[in-house]
């Protein structure tokens, strides 16, 4: 990795609470994707007063950071969202947007010099806050029916290498060969581990559940996304639900 990382800016945004919380209750760590075609674009909406969205840090295409809010501020970047016993994960985290156009606007590769600002600041929040490796999380973990981001380019086996997050310790080559149809119990199982893991669970339909297991492949299995649970994904999930 390159270690071209820049010194924070300044460029406050006025989307937060006014009331400062205790930095006790911090306790998650968010990461996003902006879904924005460029920097400047991005930058706009999340210091637009009419936008109502923010965040902590962001970082931009080049690997600069920009601070918003304040980490003893609530930063609005997660929304509806939930994990474990949390729900409304604003409370409780702060917020990183990473510059990338998304899905919706030619998804690319995070580069180098973004990975290596966001391991440098994140270390440090961590650290600061003690944040538990579980509580790294992404926002279509803690909103799955309506996020997709950061997406399946985003590298967390090499942040988890890093010390930032979780990764299963399975065999990869191994557990490629479990690519196959699972029975309606061991699916059941599957909704219990993800439970286990943090993943708050509501599902009403067959195409909401779909959703779950894609959310969760772009997270553990990025180089597959099918939606089908597989016993790939079960062993994955399976290894993960008891991590401390």
């Amino acid at each position: 990795m390159q270690k071209n990382v820049q010194k924070m800016t300044i460029n406050y945004s006025p989307n937060f609470d006014l009331k400062k919380r205790d930095k006790n209750k911090i306790k998650y760590l968010i990461f996003h994707y902006t879904g924005m075609t460029n920097d400047r674009l991005a930058i706009k909406k999340l210091t637009s007063l009419n936008s109502n969205v923010s965040c902590h840090y962001y970082i931009t295409r080049s690997g600069k950071i920009i601070q918003m809010v304040p980490d003893l501020y609530i930063a609005w970047h997660a929304g509806i969202s939930s994990w474990g016993k949390h729900v409304s994960l604003n409370k409780y985290s702060i917020g990183i947007e990473i510059s990338n156009p998304g899905h919706e606007h030619d998804y690319k590769k995070f580069n180098e010099n973004q990975i290596q600002t966001l391991i440098k600041i994140s270390k440090k929040i961590i650290k600061k806050y003690k944040i538990n490796k579980k509580n790294i999380l992404g926002h279509s973990d803690i909103a799955p029916l309506r996020k997709k981001d950061p997406g399946e380019k985003f590298p967390w086996k090499f942040l988890y290498k890093n010390k930032i997050g979780i990764w299963h310790d399975l065999n990869s080559k191994k557990i490629k060969k479990l690519r196959s149809k699972m029975s309606d119990l061991s699916l059941d199982n599957f909704i219990k581990f993800l439970k286990r893991i943090g993943y708050r669970i509501e599902y009403g339909d067959k195409r909401q559940l779909k959703k779950l297991i894609q959310i969760f492949q772009m997270r553990f299995r990025p180089e597959l996304i099918n939606g089908k649970c597989d016993l790939e994904c079960y062993e994955i999930a399976k290894s993960l639900k008891n991590l401390k």
